[in-house]
């Protein structure tokens, strides 16, 4: 004979954080998706982008690591934006087969734009909020994330 207990009423989805936190989320990236898209860029380009902007140049396996993605999908990313004259692959100081990666002039000229398109994003979603609750909730994400310790940088 099998027992079966009484369910009880399911939660409704609102009563989830979670439920909150990935509305916000889609809203927040689709709007910069599309405004990185109208300047020729995806999402994942831009990560790439910031990421090279940080560093004079980095290696072909830091930028997988940071973008946590695999080798070739990593490749990819880096030969679209060699094709629209983001980005180029040189060799590495003194190896002949590990290869650097740096922006190009185009790119360094891009990457302020595109941040000031991620700012007024932001601006737009959470410009309203004090200034002591957006840091409240900054401080909050980041400690989730710490907690949980999460590495990989969204890129979609």
């Amino acid at each position: 004979m099998t027992r079966h207990k009484k369910q009880s009423t399911p939660s409704p989805l609102e009563a989830h954080l979670g439920f909150w936190l990935r509305f916000i989320s889609n809203h927040v990236s689709l709007r910069f998706q599309h405004l990185l898209e109208a300047e020729g860029v995806t999402v994942t380009e831009w990560v790439a982008l910031r990421t090279l902007w940080s560093q004079e140049e980095t290696t072909h396996a830091a930028l997988i690591q940071t973008l946590g993605m695999t080798k070739g999908a990593a490749s990819k990313v880096v030969s679209r934006l060699e094709e629209k004259g983001l980005a180029e692959r040189q060799l590495a100081d003194g190896s002949a087969r590990e290869q650097s990666l740096g922006l190009t002039t185009k790119g360094k000229a891009l990457v302020p734009l595109l941040s000031a398109l991620a700012d007024a994003n932001d601006a737009h979603f959470f410009g309203h909020l004090p200034a002591a609750e957006r840091q409240a909730l900054m401080q909050t994400m980041q400690a989730l994330v710490q907690h949980h310790q999460l590495k990989v940088v969204p890129t979609a």
